[in-house]
């Protein structure tokens, strides 16, 4: 299966993931998206690949899906519930810092297999992680003052849904990745990589922000379960 199918179906899944998850369990699947989508993103972002001819990296469909559900929460439930996910993302971020760190200090027995793998893994986390953090508590919480900026500016109408939710996401996107992109691979690849990641992984945001446009119409109709 080539990476370009693979890509499209990951951003029908975890985009519809959203929905369900909101659907079954109103704010707090919400809530467990965020958490699930930049713990993971934190590992995916590792991995770099090739789609359409381009280099970037495999967290960037999670990572830019996490963005859906702040829209979600800022339409339907304020600025105040938004925030709360962000906070939340990054409470659990700064946990997961910790823990995967304190996993590499104890020393492994002679039975032991995975240790080496774990050090390549958890070894990068503390610069991704780091900065994961300082690109997502920015860019996130830009992007739900942005929503509800454009929000006041043209009022609760449905048909502008999609300019507050691309508006947004799209611009709170852009200084994400400039900010990660920096703090976590400056310096590790060469700079035509470097470049070429930090053009591409916001590119592909982007299209997942577009392609998130239709979901949040969708969500907005959703009665939770849960409520």
């Amino acid at each position: 299966m080539s990476n370009e199918l693979i890509f499209i179906i990951t951003v029908l899944i975890y985009l519809g993931s959203v929905l369900l998850l909101y659907k079954f369990f109103g704010k707090n699947g919400l809530f467990a998206f965020a958490i699930f989508g930049t713990l993971l993103g934190n590992i995916a972002v590792c991995k770099c690949i090739d789609l359409f001819g381009l280099s970037t990296t495999a967290g960037n469909v999670l990572y830019a899906s996490t963005f859906l559900v702040t829209d979600i929460l800022s339409e339907k439930y304020g600025k105040k519930e938004a925030h709360k996910a962000v906070m939340y993302s990054f409470s659990v971020m700064l946990l997961w810092l910790l823990g995967t760190q304190l996993i590499l200090l104890f020393t492994p027995n002679a039975n032991d297999y995975i240790n080496e793998s774990l050090k390549v893994v958890f070894g990068l986390v503390p610069r991704i992680t780091i900065a994961s953090l300082v690109g997502f508590i920015c860019s996130q919480n830009i992007d739900v003052v942005l929503y509800h900026f454009i929000w006041k500016k043209t009022g609760d109408n449905k048909s502008k849904l999609w300019l507050r939710n691309n508006g947004s996401t799209l611009i709170s996107q852009l200084i994400d990745t400039v900010i990660f992109a920096f703090l976590a691979f400056f310096g590790t690849y060469s700079t035509n990589v470097f470049v070429s990641i930090l053009v591409t992984t916001y590119l592909f945001k982007a299209i997942v922000a577009l392609a998130d446009t239709p979901f949040i119409y969708i969500a907005r109709k959703i009665k939770p379960r849960e409520e």
